[in-house]
């Protein structure tokens, strides 16, 4: 998958924490894709849990839960993945 897919949604991702995406065709226009590549974000991002909503009054794209995708490499979460392994094997025991 190309890097620039993985900067759309965070671009998407950023624009919709901050209620300001405008209008379907806008966002698309400024992310340089077509309204259905849009749709499809979009639709990935709903089937990925995120509550995003539209609200018609101020033209944005919101999400209804604080929240936000974070596709980034963390060292952290192999070691959260860690403990989080460890307390299931205590917990089995």
């Amino acid at each position: 998958m190309p890097k620039r897919y993985f900067d759309r949604l965070q671009t998407i991702d950023y624009l919709i924490r901050i209620k300001g995406t405008g209008k379907p065709a806008q966002l698309a226009k400024r992310l340089r894709i077509s309204e259905r590549t849009l749709y499809e974000f979009l639709k990935m991002m709903k089937e990925l849990g995120a509550p995003i909503e539209y609200d018609r009054y101020k033209e944005s794209y919101y999400y209804s839960e604080k929240g936000g995708f974070n596709i980034r490499f963390s060292k952290n979460l192999v070691t959260a993945a860690g403990a989080v392994m460890m307390l299931l094997l205590i917990n089995l025991w």
